[in-house]
């Protein structure tokens, strides 16, 4: 099989209606925070067993066609033995990998952020495919404030994403590219619009000088809201057809699949306002999916409370955001649907 037939495969089996991604890549500090949430400590056994109790949920595989973890996960194993990807794989749900290294600021440039991590890259990614990952994640962030993001923050983050996903393909990895454009602060709807755009139009142009294949790639990127302290709320048909209008503009049809990340969104605000554009916006040249992350996982860390009498449980309660989220997927979901088991 070839590199091309590689990624194809790929690409066919994580790019279907009714599916998306689960982003399981938390970071330690990270997932440190969210256990803290639920008074749970945050050692390597009880990140095995929360994880575990997510790759083996009962009948998510109709739901989701891959995962993203974090490296250490990888090396896991399920209480049987079986590695972690292997879980995955046997239920048809392709194992991909978080790659970057985390954030820092840029030089010179007050107020943005540029993401580490190239240096051994094609290394680390031999590795991690041998240990079963088909796909890799790399995420640049955006902060908007008076004077950012600026031209060079977002031509760097460009550089950056695209270098990434050059370097993915070369080695038969899928890439998905995950430009944030961040909900904190006070901006309206319209200029988070107007830097998302920006964003976009740099990161294609880079993808493009870098000979990065769109056939072969997945975008994860916000959706186009106002900041989270921004006075005035939107509906999920205004989120819709603000995010929709730049995408228009600046992603080509080329790329299969747009996988909106959550972004600080609730469950429910996630599932909605992917349903409004898929309701309300058909025909669009992408499939318009979800690569959730506390979106999906907020309400299994409620049940579950790290105690393993409720595995089952929150194991259930991942299947229904899993599958409401499905739902959003086709333009099929309503509200009514939340009450329901």
């Amino acid at each position: 099989m070839t590199i091309t037939d590689e990624l194809q495969a790929t690409m066919e089996q994580m790019v279907q209606r009714g599916k998306g991604i689960l982003a399981a890549d938390e970071s330690q500090p990270t997932i440190a925070k969210r256990f803290a949430s639920i008074g749970v400590e945050a050692s390597a056994e009880n990140c095995r067993a929360y994880r575990t109790l997510l790759f083996t949920a009962p009948g998510i595989e109709s739901y989701i066609s891959g995962v993203i973890e974090f490296e250490d996960t990888l090396a896991q194993s399920a209480g049987d033995g079986t590695p972690l990807p292997a879980v995955l794989a046997r239920r048809g749900i392709v194992p991909g990998i978080k790659v970057d290294k985390g954030k820092g600021p840029l030089a010179l440039s007050p107020g943005d952020l540029i993401t580490y991590g190239l240096d051994g890259l094609a290394e680390r990614l031999r590795e991690h495919k041998g240990q079963g990952a088909r796909f890799a994640k790399w995420r640049e962030v955006y902060s908007i404030g008076e004077q950012n993001p600026s031209m060079l923050g977002i031509s760097a983050n460009a550089e950056m994403l695209a270098r990434y996903a050059a370097v993915c393909q070369e080695q038969g990895i899928v890439p998905i590219v995950e430009p944030e454009v961040l909900i904190d602060g006070n901006h309206s709807m319209e200029r988070c619009a107007e830097v998302t755009e920006a964003v976009h139009k740099e990161i294609f142009h880079a993808l493009h000088r870098h000979h990065v294949v769109l056939e072969h790639m997945i975008l994860k990127p916000n959706m186009v809201l106002p900041g989270k302290d921004y006075p005035l709320r939107a509906s999920a048909a205004e989120i819709a057809a603000a995010t929709l209008r730049v995408f228009r503009r600046t992603v080509p049809a080329a790329v299969p699949s747009i996988n909106f990340l959550s972004g600080g969104l609730s469950p429910e605000e996630a599932t909605a306002n992917l349903n409004a554009m898929n309701a309300g916006f058909p025909g669009m040249p992408w499939l318009l999916s979800f690569s959730y992350g506390r979106a999906l996982q907020e309400p299994v860390l409620q049940v579950w409370q790290g105690k393993p009498e409720n595995v089952a449980a929150a194991q259930l309660a991942l299947l229904k955001r899993a599958r409401l989220n499905g739902a959003a997927q086709r333009g099929e979901y309503l509200a009514a649907m939340e009450s329901a088991n």
